[in-house]
């Protein structure tokens, strides 16, 4: 009896031993992205991701904020951050598993009908709701491109963290358009796809060309990240991503997720 007991113990350390983690660090308040509550949908991608590696899914909650990255990946408290741009500096990315474009948000009355371009005349009378970090020049591309047209007057800025006591702290620039407290506005793809659902009446068209001036993409690629010694994990969510591209894709549009694409030339870095 003595025998099989410590033989069980010994299986049992060994499965402990053995079991993997899959560690990722995420926002707990940032639908549609993810929340505390698994409902977002880099949730759900990293759910399939590590069902995939066969691991447990173990997450280090931080708000996405400035510095989030330096104190999180970089520190080792994960292994691995969703929706990050296609090859952020200092990490190294997988390969992308969506690309999405800055939309336009408007009403659709036909006032904005075929509203794509930030020098469409008609924003030059019109109150303009966009994103904002801050203001030490790190603003988002469509705050850049309004003030490059000298447009300062038009902005309503909305800060891109949005309020973290509401439970969807990004929803309010598109509700300013919904509720005319703005004309229209310029969000992320993925924000914009998501809580306009809650508007019928509201209209999204993405903003061309993808690029405003040298230095301000409007459309991004986003990878997993994780640090850049990690090839091997990297390797493996490579071929996890490719493996279940299409079920990702169906949890991107059951998100509501306005999407292009991932250009297939686009390899890791």
């Amino acid at each position: 009896m003595k025998s099989h007991v410590s033989i069980l113990l010994l299986l049992l350390a060994c499965a402990n031993a053995e079991a993997r983690e899959l560690r990722v660090c995420a926002d707990p308040n940032n639908l549609p992205f993810s929340n505390r509550e698994g409902e977002g949908f880099e949730n759900r991608i990293a759910e399939i991701v590590a069902k995939e590696l066969g691991a447990d899914l173990v997450y280090t909650w931080w708000a996405q904020r400035r510095g989030a990255l330096r104190n999180t990946i970089r520190v080792g408290k994960c292994d691995l951050v969703p929706g990050i741009a296609a090859g952020i500096e200092g990490l190294s990315t997988t390969r992308p598993y969506y690309r999405a474009s800055y939309v336009f948000v408007a009403r659709g009355d036909g006032r904005w009908a075929g509203l794509s371009s930030f020098d469409d005349a008609r924003l030059r009378d019109a109150t303009i709701g966009v994103q904002l970090i801050g203001d030490d020049g790190a603003n988002t591309p469509p705050a850049h491109a309004l003030a490059r047209r000298g447009m300062y007057a038009n902005i309503r800025g909305f800060t891109v963290y949005g309020d973290y006591a509401d439970a969807a702290p990004q929803s309010d620039i598109v509700a300013a358009v919904a509720d005319g407290r703005v004309d229209v506005a310029a969000v992320w793809g993925p924000t914009a796809g998501y809580f306009a659902r809650r508007f019928p009446s509201l209209q999204l068209a993405p903003v061309t060309p993808w690029l405003d001036g040298p230095q301000w993409p409007m459309t991004f690629e986003i990878s997993f990240a994780v640090r850049r010694e990690d090839r091997e994990l990297r390797r493996e969510l490579d071929r996890a991503l490719e493996r279940h591209a299409t079920e990702i894709a169906r949890i991107l549009e059951d998100f509501g997720v306005p999407v292009e694409s991932p250009d297939p030339a686009t390899g890791s870095n």
